[in-house]
Parts: structure tokens; C-alpha cells; sequence
């Protein structure tokens, strides 16, 4: 089944540490701030600060505008996101502190909760078609910073998902084969997520 996003639909979230405010994109069936499976968002980040604390979550953080973002995660491990796409995994658990290398920014939060969901996200500069395999239980996320995104399904589904739109795929499938079905997206400046369910929920 593809579900697509609009703007129209985001909605405005208050961080957790009430120092700003995230567009919410998407959030798991009965989610909310403080308890769900997976979420993804966007934020602007116009001052230095500490992120609010996710314990219990998965992180990536990917940079979408701006000259860069450098996390201290406060145990000895940095991430410096300078280019566009730049990706920092870390444990929404940690100690995080952003610093602004040259103004305000925004970025792209996949945040995924630990015990239900392994993310794998991966971003595409450059016009290309990618295949990514889906396993039972697994959910596929692509978004578009510039660009429409063309996204087809071994169930014989085709969509052109407008730029700044978030598509969402999941199989319609009952099967407990490890590998169900194969999504090809194409495109360029993109975002590409994918959810692996774990197996002992």
C-alpha cells in the first residue's frame, strides 16, 4: 500500500525541551511525542543548544539546508554535518549538544524506537534509480528536497510523488518469507528509509 504526505497535513510539534518546534511528517498508528514506533520530522535549528532527550530511541539526523551542524554527543563521539544529505546516527538517549557552523539549518529526524524498528537511511545527491529490497513487517520512506520522485512496486504500483511530499510503502502481504517484495525509486537529492521491523516484539 503507498500512502502519500502532503505539507497541508504536517503538523507543528513543540520539541520536547520546549526550545523550538519540529514539523511532524508522519507518526506511527497511535503515536504520540512521548511513546511510538517511528517518526519522522523536520526542523529548523537557528541556535546552538542541547536536543531534547529520546531514551529509548534510534536517531538519524540528516541535514537538509544550511552550512552545517556539528553534534557532541557528550560521550566522546562527534558528528559534523557540513554537506548537503550529511547523515548522524546516534542514541536519542545521549547527552546531545548541536552547534551551529554558520547560521540556522534545518534537518530531516528519523527517530525509531529501539525495540520495535531497525532504520536504515540512506540519501542520493545525484539523479539515480535505486531498488530496495523489503523484507515482511518492513516500511519504506523516500522524501525529495528538490525534485519529484518516481516510486514503483513489485505489487505493480507506480506514483509520482510531488517535491517536499513523503511517500510511504508498505507490502500488502501475509507472508513470513524473509524477502516480500522490491520497490525501485528514482530520483535525485532524496531520502531513502527503510524500517526492519525486529523480530521479537
Amino acid at each position: 500500500m503507498l500512502t502519500l504526505f502532503s505539507p497541508e497535513n504536517f503538523k507543528t510539534i513543540p520539541w520536547k525541551n520546549g526550545l523550538g518546534h519540529t514539523t511532524e511528517l508522519a507518526i506511527s498508528n497511535g503515536g504520540t511525542l512521548d511513546k511510538f514506533d517511528w517518526r519522522l520530522s523536520i526542523a529548523s535549528v537557528v541556535n546552538d543548544g542541547q536536543f531534547s532527550n529520546f531514551a529509548g530511541y534510534q536517531r538519524n539526523l540528516v541535514l537538509i539546508e544550511g552550512e552545517g551542524l556539528i553534534l557532541d554527543h557528550g560521550n566522546g563521539d562527534v558528528d559534523e554535518l557540513t554537506n548537503l544529505l550529511d547523515i548522524a546516527r546516534f542514541d536519542g538517549g545521549n547527552n546531545t549538544h548541536g552547534a551551529l557552523v554558520n547560521g540556522g539549518i534545518r534537518d530531516f529526524n528519523i527517530m525509531t524506537n529501539q525495540r520495535t524498528f531497525t532504520p536504515i537511511v540512506n540519501c542520493y545527491l545525484r539523479q539515480q534509480s535505486v531498488t530496495v529490497k523489503l523484507t515482511a513487517g518492513s516500511l519504506l520512506f523516500a522524501y525529495s528536497l528538490t525534485d519529484d520522485i518516481i516510486i514503483s512496486t513489485s505489487q505493480n504500483d507506480e506514483l509520482s510523488v510531488p517535491v517536499e511530499h513523503l511517500i510511504k510503502y508498505q507490502p500488502n502481504s501475509t507472508s513470513t518469507n524473509d524477502h516480500v517484495a522490491d520497490t525501485t525509486i528514482f530520483g535525485k537529492n532524496m531520502i531513502v528509509i527503510t524500517l526492519k521491523v525486529k523480530a521479537c516484539l
